[in-house]
């Protein structure tokens, strides 16, 4: 079982995914995070790599999100990069991600990719007004990963608003369910934790009957 979240930059994606992860438990889900696979700009000098487009769909390593996904779903481990928002370049060193029964995948762009789209078994949104969202996003910026107010302020004029509107909203309309901000999210997180309970408890139970079979032929 494969679930996508989606949402825009700040919009709470990645703390609903861990939200779920924690109530479901960390040995039945995997988390894979796009911002995982954007692309190595290590071959670009530093001031062209701050400069870059990270809002646009070929900013991020689809070739390798696909692949891993499809891996992870026939059961394989994958070496999932690790990237380094300073220098916008991935780390030598990789992360091991052995296969489980569910896969959550989040990011603003996974619905913007039809090859990803296309393996979800489940679509979410995560729909948070704006304003939020870019306050959300200036302090991750800042603390996070060393960004000054005036460039993330400059960042989202330039190319996050842009493509938010060019990419990610449009993208809304592939969502199963739309999540909002404030009380109703933990509806949401419940209803999610809900269904993928009731999934591991059907595999559990074909499981058990494969191995009854097996037993006593």
């Amino acid at each position: 079982m494969i679930i996508g979240i989606c949402g825009g930059t700040g919009s709470g994606k990645t703390t609903i995914a861990r939200k779920i992860v924690e109530a479901v438990g960390k040995e039945n889900v995997i988390l894979v995070e796009q911002d995982s696979y954007y692309r190595n700009l290590a071959d670009m000098p530093l001031d062209e790599r701050h400069q870059a487009n990270f809002d646009h769909p070929d900013s991020i390593d689809s070739d390798m999100l696909v692949n891993h996904l499809k891996r992870l779903k026939s059961g394989h481990s994958i070496e999932m990069p690790i990237y380094d928002f300073a220098t916008h370049t991935r780390k030598e060193e990789t992360e091991h991600i052995s296969p489980k029964p569910v896969i959550i995948v989040e990011g603003i762009l996974i619905f913007s990719e039809t090859r990803v789209l296309d393996l979800l078994d489940v679509r979410i949104f995560v729909d948070t007004p704006d304003d939020i969202r870019f306050i959300r996003r200036l302090r991750r910026d800042i603390v996070e990963r060393g960004r000054t107010v005036e460039s993330v302020i400059a960042q989202y004029y330039e190319t996050v608003r842009p493509m938010h509107f060019e990419f990610v909203e449009p993208s809304k309309r592939n969502a199963d369910i739309i999540i909002p901000e404030g009380r109703d999210q933990q509806i949401g997180i419940e209803f999610l934790c809900s269904k993928i309970r009731e999934e591991l408890s059907k595999e559990l139970l074909q499981k058990s009957g494969q191995n009854f079979s097996k037993n006593n032929e």
